[in-house]
């Protein structure tokens, strides 16, 4: 377990492999599990206000999802998951040529219609954040099929932080994340 500032770091964060090997998995993290993307109570603002220069990357379902349901819904706990498509899809997801899901907001991103990358969630995968009063965990979420991913990763020798080094910089700043890799580096 790593410490720094107010977040506890899994050990499989430093030790665990991984890149995602959409080429393998087809984007299924966009489909599978029992609820849409998990979403930051700031995230909800940030959605309303991007959809319409997100909406022309979406499938239709997603957009009829989205007028008959909305862009979020609640969790059952207190927070707000993107809305899927008949418990399935996420709405903001879409295939591309190749059969493989994308993120309709983050393909906005790339093509310079807005400055939002994508939920937090998503970016940080497979990393999730469990929020307490005074701290953070941070866990790696094992899921078959993620394996792909981490065979992609072990053959590269990439570890969880290091793939997700963006994600963390975003959520926790450079200075966390140098922090976090003088404590797994220089053991």
């Amino acid at each position: 377990m790593i410490l720094i500032d107010n977040t506890c770091i899994s050990d499989d964060v430093a030790e665990k492999f991984f890149v995602c090997n959409l080429d393998k998995c087809k984007g299924a993290c966009c489909v599978e599990g029992d609820l849409g993307a998990p979403l930051e109570d700031s995230e909800l603002e940030i959605l309303d206000q991007i959809y319409p220069q997100v909406k022309p990357y979406l499938l239709p379902e997603g957009i009829k999802a989205i007028e008959e349901q909305g862009l979020y819904e609640s969790d059952g706990d207190g927070g707000f998951v993107t809305t899927t498509i008949n418990g399935r899809e996420c709405v903001f997801a879409n295939y591309d040529e190749r059969g493989i899901l994308k993120c309709g907001i983050e393909q906005a991103y790339k093509d310079g219609k807005i400055d939002f990358k994508k939920p937090i969630s998503c970016h940080l995968y497979p990393i999730r954040i469990t929020k307490y009063d005074h701290f953070h965990a941070l866990n790696y979420d094992r899921w078959p099929i993620c394996s792909p991913a981490c065979d992609f990763g072990k053959e590269l020798g990439v570890e969880v932080y290091k793939f997700l080094k963006e994600p963390l910089i975003r959520m926790y700043g450079p200075k966390w994340y140098d922090e976090l890799v003088h404590e797994i580096e220089d053991k």
